[in-house]
């Protein structure tokens, strides 16, 4: 399965934040959308999302040969600030998303399964999630988007803000799902990126482009890359 982005743009005013995008995703990896904040990593998103309309440009599906185009249920999208009905516990969300996605979701496990896959303490399933915090809010996040099961998986800096522990469960998590499927993972955080992503793309002065990942276990040409992204202007 590839995903494919053709001649993608957008502009706001007189800023130009994707100019022309053209890139193939192929399933099996996690790539690493890569650009400093304000880039146009989640403007990206959001045109692929359709939260936003492009000025120009197309993004498909391949599968078999075959090119169509990108349906909402193919897409999973976790934003960078948890977004979660707080007034629902945990229990109840979880049991209302499956039972409004059922025609689409084969639910295969328990609720106490679903949550012990994104490590829910029992004692906080029950708990209203205005009182999770900010990671227990991503680990929701994550853990509808596991059940759907999309095609493509689009991770809005969904690391950032997280402790280390959860931070790492987190990666565990990413790397346990990216078979049969395309995951596009946007960080500022280089490191981040070659530890967690198979392959690194720059996102820069709205212009994406693929990064040998062997080169930045060249020290000089690594600091190029940070040098890129430290000098990039913005409007």
């Amino acid at each position: 399965m590839k995903f494919i982005i053709e001649h993608l743009s957008k502009r706001f005013e007189q800023k130009e934040v994707l100019k022309d995008i053209h890139f193939t995703f192929e399933d099996g990896k996690i790539y690493g959308l890569l650009g400093r904040n304000g880039a146009g990593k989640t403007t990206l998103f959001n045109c692929l999302n359709r939260d936003l309309k492009a000025d120009s440009g197309t993004f498909s599906l391949e599968e078999d040969g075959i090119r169509r185009d990108v349906t909402a249920e193919d897409i999973g999208y976790v934003l960078s600030t948890p977004t979660v009905p707080e007034f629902l516990t945990g229990r109840e969300f979880l049991k209302f998303f499956l039972d409004i996605n059922e025609t689409s979701v084969q639910a295969s496990k328990s609720l106490d399964e679903y949550f012990n896959m994104v490590s829910i303490a029992p004692e906080d399933r029950d708990k209203l999630m205005k009182d999770y915090s900010h990671g227990m809010k991503n680990k929701m996040q994550m853990l509808i988007n596991i059940i759907a099961q999309p095609k493509l998986l689009l991770l809005d800096e969904p690391l950032t803000s997280l402790d280390v522990v959860v931070a790492e469960e987190m990666k565990g998590l990413l790397r346990s799902l990216k078979d049969s499927r395309i995951t596009i993972f946007s960080t500022h955080i280089l490191d981040l990126a070659l530890d967690l992503c198979d392959e690194i793309i720059l996102l820069s002065h709205g212009e994406l482009e693929a990064v040998e990942k062997s080169n930045l276990d060249d020290q000089e040409f690594k600091e190029k890359i940070i040098s890129a992204l430290r000098e990039e202007t913005y409007a």
